[in-house]
């Protein structure tokens, strides 16, 4: 058919059309006979189908909307959202009305409304924006009010917002504003928690750096930057002890085992470990026989084994100096009581070193360290040891000498970190301020961050029987919080911030410098810039 050629060679596509309908003596092509008679008689089912609907509609099973009467009286200021032009479409939202117009827009406003000459004059000055569009007039009556001048302007800025203005439909929800608090538990029910302070120390002459509390919790450490450490009973504020240095003392320490009365106190490029003296004669004997050295160690850099430091003997502090090569910034004791960490900041790859006090070695971290070390503290109960630099806090596998975390804290600069007593868990204090407190078999983001001091955090420090934690600040206040840790995985923990301590003075922009926990009860010491040391009890 496409190339127009014929089936057969017989066939003729051109043959002549024939008509088979024959045309002569009719008016129509189509059958003009008349209509028969059935299609005139009424049909039965028909008029059975319409009896049946007349019997509804008497005993009322169909009804019929009735015609709705358009209202003679409408609202001439009316909403347009409660109108009738808003039931034709699916999402009608009415467009935004003008301001009505007050008193001052009366042609015979009251005197109080009518500005002078002089704020018609500073009205100039103003800037267009700020000035005022319709300055109100007093006529007499309706005849003398001329034309205004700004119709057409007004009238084009309305249509502007007409057709300009973002119309959204916003789905208000009505809830009560208490009710989007969290459930707390009432403070009366957490109590035990430091509330009022008790006690004060009184005897440095500068700002007491750091303090810690011995195992038994019967004596209180103190370091401070006129020189000096000082050993107090926590009872009767009594000055046991005193050892002078003659530079700062930057941090403190107690030996965590009560079997050894061992204080470690870091002075510069140096860390003391000093006999306290307490204790029966069995166990002075022990602490004498590991604080000596018989000859002063220096090994060579060889491995894990780090040069510039050594094992000396200090007679007139009874005890051992252990020199570095940089300044100290800290010192953290192991759960065992024989090793030991401490953290210099600007000593790059050998800025952390783990010494054992038994065999009088020192060895750096095995990991290299991404960014200036801040602290360095051991897992309570694992051979875990945290890392924290001023962005973030890494947590090491001793054993396997692997990384197994990497916690990010989002913080300008971390400051101090603590580790809860059950070990999955950590809070970390920032120099902004805020504190973050980590879940580590949750997330390796914070789980929350409290935003609780407005100056530096500079120590944050757990409870080791009690769900407490605190915090203290340049701001010379401490805040003490309920933290519980439940046993359910599935449950997390409970933060509620318990109370507000305040009493230390600011001394050159400092504050509250450290804060500890009472080993046994909920007492919380504060050591502050103004040379005290307080004890605040519940």
């Amino acid at each position: 058919m496409l190339k127009g050629k014929t089936p057969h060679a017989d066939f003729d596509p051109y043959a002549p059309y024939v008509d088979w309908f024959k045309w002569e003596d009719a008016k129509h092509p189509l059958s003009n006979a008349p209509e028969p008679k059935s299609r005139f008689i009424p049909s039965k089912s028909e008029a059975k189908k319409v009896l049946g609907l007349v019997r509804a509609i008497r005993k009322g099973f169909i009804k019929f909307d009735k015609p709705k009467e358009e209202p003679r009286f409408y609202m001439l200021w009316g909403d347009d959202a409660s109108s009738s032009e808003k039931t034709g479409h699916l999402s009608y939202i009415p467009a935004p009305k003008p301001n009505m117009p007050g008193h001052e827009e009366s042609y015979n406003p009251s005197l109080e409304y009518i500005p002078t000459q002089e704020e018609i004059n500073s009205y100039q000055l103003m800037d267009e924006e700020d000035r005022p569009k319709f300055i109100p007039k007093r006529f007499t009556s309706l005849r003398s009010i001329p034309a205004y001048e700004n119709a057409v302007k007004d009238s084009f800025e309305r249509c502007l917002d007409l057709y300009l203005c973002p119309r959204v439909r916003k789905k208000r929800i009505n809830i009560d504003p208490e009710s989007l608090k969290p459930k707390l538990p009432s403070r009366k029910d957490l109590r035990p928690y430091p509330a009022t302070c008790y006690l004060e120390y009184r005897g440095h002459k500068g700002a007491v750096m750091s303090i810690s509390t011995e195992a038994s919790g019967q004596w209180i450490a103190s370091g401070s930057s006129d020189g000096t450490v000082r050993l107090w009973e926590v009872e009767t504020c009594r000055c046991i002890k005193v050892w002078e240095f003659g530079e700062v003392v930057q941090y403190v320490a107690w030996n965590p085992l009560p079997e050894l009365p061992i204080l470690a106190v870091t002075v510069g490029q140096d860390v003391f470990l000093l006999n306290s003296g307490l204790g029966n004669e069995e166990i002075q004997r022990k602490v004498k026989e590991l604080l000596h050295v018989e000859t002063p160690t220096a090994p060579e850099d060889s491995g894990n084994k780090v040069s510039g430091w050594s094992w000396r003997q200090d007679d007139e502090h009874e005890g051992i100096r252990l020199r570095h090569f940089k300044s100290v910034y800290s010192v953290e004791w192991h759960r065992k009581g024989d090793y030991f960490s401490t953290v210099m900041p600007a000593g790059d790859s050998k800025a952390i070193l783990i010494h054992q006090l038994s065999k009088k070695f020192t060895q750096r971290h095995p990991f290299k360290l991404h960014g200036l070390p801040v602290s360095a503290v051991f897992h309570p109960t694992r051979s875990i040891f945290f890392v924290s630099t001023k962005k973030n806090v890494r947590v090491y596998d001793l054993l396997k000498q692997k990384l197994i975390k990497k916690l990010e804290t989002g913080l300008r600069e971390v400051s101090s970190i603590s580790i809860h007593p059950a070990g999955d868990n950590i809070i970390v204090g920032s120099r902004d301020g805020k504190l973050c407190w980590f879940d580590m078999d949750l997330s390796s983001k914070p789980y929350k961050v409290l935003k609780c001091h407005p100056k530096d955090i500079n120590n944050v420090a757990f409870h080791r029987s009690y769900p407490l934690f605190a915090s203290c600040s340049d701001d010379c206040t401490a805040y003490v919080f309920h933290g519980t840790v439940y046993s359910d995985l599935n449950q997390n923990p409970l933060i509620v911030p318990l109370e507000i301590l305040r009493g230390h003075a600011s001394s050159d922009g400092r504050g509250v410098l450290d804060c500890k926990f009472h080993p046994r009860q909920p007492w919380l010491f504060t050591a502050g810039a103004d040379s005290l040391i307080k004890l605040y009890c519940h």
